[in-house]
């Protein structure tokens, strides 16, 4: 053991760090750990000293991680979880799901269509928190401590599990009466003619569409006049009229209902897309993170406007 760390643990170091940041202030972390100010600042200075590095920036009003804190926070909050797994695993004491879950998901789904699974899962692990990180993009789940994320789309990154939970299907819509008078369209043909909305996401200069009743599937050039990486805009576009676009069937149900939007060719869908769950893999895996996969695998299907997933995954 180095000088730097003589007579203290160096996990006792780094939980009193993660503590700090997690309350916000030393007396805060203090009170938490069950002992005092001065003993909190002291472990902070050792363990400084021991990196060489400065990890809080403080001021008469506030404290806040630098860029190296930030970077210790994260590998320290990934440690002392391994720690915990691999001690309750040694143990053989039982594995009850506690601590917290760092969860990233897309803006929108995560903002309607998860929350309600979200809170039954709070519900039946009283000792679990969530962190609820709203993004479209795939986080770095060790440099930002993550535990999982939940996407939608096709995902190639072979060096993440990846638990298949559900599957959204797609529909074309477009505001009453777009296509002129008459009754809306019905086949892809016709479809090509009207102006177009794209999920950049997604789709951009050509749809596919396959016909339910045959399985054919027809490919179209479409020049949109909006391309947009929000669903939500992708709605509010559709329901003002500038456009037909494919939405997922969750997030225009109630305008098809209420008559705002229409389902055109509806004998025509795009390809439904899947709803994965990724985590990096790990031999001991938290027991939190083990509940709420399987709260997600229970739950996602049964979700408005989705449907089991055509191939399940491990």
């Amino acid at each position: 053991m180095t000088k730097a760390f003589a007579g203290t643990d160096r996990l006792e170091l780094l939980q009193t760090f993660v503590r700090i940041v997690d309350a916000g202030s030393l007396s805060a972390a203090a009170v938490a750990l069950g002992t005092t100010q001065p003993t909190i600042s002291r472990r902070l200075q050792q363990l400084e000293r021991s990196l060489g590095l400065r990890l809080l920036q403080r001021s008469t009003h506030s404290m806040a991680p630098t860029e190296d804190g930030q970077r210790c926070y994260e590998h320290a909050r990934s440690l002392l979880e391994r720690w915990d797994a691999a001690e309750a695993d040694l143990r053989g004491v039982q594995d009850v799901p506690r601590g917290r879950l760092r969860v990233v998901v897309p803006h929108a789904f995560g903002q309607q269509q998860l929350v309600v699974p979200l809170l039954d899962f709070l519900r039946r692990h009283p000792e679990v928190s969530v962190e609820w990180l709203l993004h479209d993009r795939l986080p770095d789940f060790i440099g930002q401590g993550v535990d999982c994320a939940i996407r939608v789309g096709a995902v190639d990154e072979p060096g993440l599990v990846a638990v298949r939970l559900a599957e959204v299907p797609r529909l074309v819509v477009a505001a009453p009466g777009l296509w002129g008078d008459g009754p809306p369209p019905a086949e892809p043909e016709a479809l090509a003619a009207l102006p177009w909305l794209a999920a950049g996401s997604f789709y951009r200069d050509e749809i596919e569409l396959q016909d339910r009743r045959s399985g054919e599937w027809r490919r179209l050039a479409i020049q949109p006049r909006l391309t947009t990486d929000s669903l939500y805009a992708l709605r509010e576009a559709a329901r003002g009229g500038a456009g037909a676009a494919i939405i997922s069937s969750w997030l225009v149900a109630e305008d098809l209902a209420d008559g705002r939007l229409v389902h055109l060719a509806p004998d025509w869908r795009a390809a439904p897309l899947p709803v994965v769950l990724l985590h990096p893999p790990a031999r001991l895996q938290p027991a939190r993170l083990r509940a709420f996969i399987a709260a997600m695998r229970a739950a996602m299907p049964t979700l408005s406007g989705m449907v089991p997933a055509t191939r399940a995954s491990a």
